[in-house]
Parts: C-alpha cells; structure tokens; sequence
C-alpha cells in the first residue's frame, strides 16, 4: 500500500509488533491490538474521505477550465505541453541534459494533461445532457 494509507499502516503495524511481545495475558493483548485496529481504521477513513474531497476539487478544476469561455484557459494545459516538448527537442539537439526536476514537471504534466483531456471530453456530453435535463 502506498501514499498515506500506507504511512499510517507503517505506524501502527510496529506498535502492534510491540503488543504482542507484552507479558500479559491474551483478552489484554488482544483488547490492546482491537484498539489500535479501530485507531488505524479512524485514521484510513478520515484519509480517504480527505482524498476525495481533493479529487473532486482538483475534477472541478478541471471542469471549470474545459468550460470556460477563455480560449487561453481552454488551451493552457496543450501549450505547456507544447513547451516542454519543445525544451526536449532541444535539449537533444543542442546536447543539453535536461534535470531530473524538468523530467518530473513533465511527468507530472503529462499525467495532468491526459487526464484533463479525458475529462474535457466527458464533460462536453455531460454538460449537454444537464443542459437538456433543466429544459425538461
């Protein structure tokens, strides 16, 4: 498991790790252990609730833009693209190395950008269809 709900079971796993190696008798060692699973699940839950709230943000983002009315707001996400492409090109023709933090912004913006793309092409559909829905 990675990212966050990864970090909080590394947590708890070892101090579960330490209940086990407790002089006590089994009901305590396992009321201490039923504790910790219900503090670990809080702390998942709260996790996955945070992220998505933060997905849905970051999708209403991205709904806003491929709505707007701005060209240059519609387009920002391709002419970056555009951009870091061109630093590429030239970075192979002129011999330059390009840094690992560029390689990570590109990473970074191309994930973004193939999913914004998925996204504005739903969201057309979508719009249409809520659009014909209040007119009903």
């Amino acid at each position: 498991m990675a990212g966050p709900l990864g970090f909080i079971s590394g947590l708890i796993k070892p101090v579960t790790g330490l209940i086990d190696n407790l002089h006590t008798s089994d009901e305590e060692r396992l009321a201490a252990k039923g504790v910790l699973l219900e503090l670990q699940t809080g702390l998942m839950s709260q996790t996955l609730a945070y992220e998505q709230k933060l997905a849905e943000s970051q999708a209403s983002i991205i709904v806003a833009e491929a709505t707007a009315n701005s060209w240059l707001t519609r387009t920002w996400r391709p002419i970056t693209m555009l951009t870091f492409v061109g630093l590429i090109v030239y970075s192979q023709f002129t011999g330059m190395e390009i840094p690992d933090d560029l390689w990570f912004v590109v990473k970074l913006g191309l994930g973004g950008y193939v999913g914004g793309r998925s996204v504005e092409k739903s969201v057309e559909s979508v719009v249409k269809a809520m659009k014909s829905k209040e007119q009903v």
